[in-house]
């Protein structure tokens, strides 16, 4: 329960399903806010009513047309910040240019610096966002940010949807997310595979991949692919095959974060999967219609009680239980 009645949800055009179902979860609606484009490109957002010291919550995934969405979110802190808000949280439940963390070459920008620099300039108080692709990313902020995870959701579903799972284990298709897989492997209480990922040989300019399981034993058993993100579905086509190689007796993956962008989705119905299960923190509608294995998990419960908590002063890690982060974000 919201204590008092100064909550007020707002959400651009990225992801306005789960929005609406954050609100419902909440029982509160959503503020009334156009925001729409110009003929040259440029956005108009107008807020129809007064925000006047309420607590908002700007609901925004960095999905799709990521830098229009980013552009959104920005426009609407700052419609925020100048209407008087008292606190401006945005909840980003996938977090934009997430993957570039890092400068990992030379001159290589490291833009979720700049993303966070963008909110911070903009006027937000406070990001809520899920399953970040590298934890430190909470470090380039001088506000709070709250990073949730979608592990403990994947865990109910393994439990209550994968028959077999007993016999399963819990693989990470690189040594990166060895901490992760690790630690749903403990909570199962099953063994767990790392594979590596490598070129088929020694010349630079080829472009041929290969993988190979490093650790573990997946003969006979339920493989459970754990990352973070699918976006061309190059590493779950290898991940798979190599599986289907070592003598897998079936398997499934999950992702945290469905981008699918680089992706046709009937490349999935070809691979040796029993089911692709993503969370819905970018909208899937869209990519569910050419895909029959594809499963989503809904995080809207999660994010309403992140933001219940927030606005009542509550803690959220209470939210994940006894739940250890993985060192290396999911």
């Amino acid at each position: 329960m919201l204590h008092g009645n100064s909550v007020r949800l707002l959400t651009g055009n990225s992801h306005p399903e789960l929005a609406q179902a954050v609100a419902e979860r909440l029982n509160v609606l959503l503020t009334p806010c156009t925001v729409k484009n110009f003929s040259n490109g440029e956005i108009n957002v107008k807020i129809s009513e007064s925000i006047r010291d309420e607590d908002v919550f700007i609901i925004q995934s960095g999905c799709s047309d990521v830098n229009d969405n980013l552009m959104e979110l920005l426009i609407l802190i700052s419609a925020c910040k100048g209407s008087a808000a008292r606190r401006i949280t945005a909840v980003i439940p996938c977090y934009p240019y997430a993957r570039m963390d890092k400068k990992d070459k030379s001159r290589a920008p490291i833009t979720a610096k700049l993303v966070a620099n963008m909110l911070a300039v903009a006027g937000c108080d406070h990001v809520i966002t899920m399953d970040l692709h590298a934890s430190q990313i909470q470090g380039f902020f001088d506000f709070p940010v709250d990073n949730l995870y979608s592990e403990p959701l994947m865990i109910s579903y393994i439990k209550q949807n994968i028959p077999d799972w007993k016999n399963g284990i819990i693989v990470s298709p690189d040594a990166g997310g060895a901490k992760r897989v690790t630690a749903i492997a403990d909570k199962l209480g099953i063994e767990f595979a790392l594979t590596h990922r490598q070129r088929a040989n020694k010349n630079h300019n080829s472009q041929e991949e290969r993988m190979d399981v490093l650790v573990g034993d997946v003969r006979d058993k339920v493989a459970i692919l754990v990352d973070d993100m699918i976006d061309s579905g190059n590493t779950l086509t290898l991940a798979t095959r190599t599986l289907q190689e070592h003598g897998a007796k079936e398997i499934y993956a999950l992702v945290s974060h469905g981008l699918l962008s680089e992706l046709n989705m009937s490349k999935i119905e070809e691979l040796p999967i029993k089911q692709l299960v993503v969370t819905n923190t970018i909208a899937q509608k869209s990519h569910q219609e050419g895909c029959s294995k594809l499963v989503t998990i809904d995080i809207s419960p999660t994010i309403a009680e992140s933001i219940r908590r927030t606005h009542n002063g509550e803690s959220i890690s209470l939210l994940f239980g006894d739940w250890t982060e993985p060192n290396g974000a999911f």
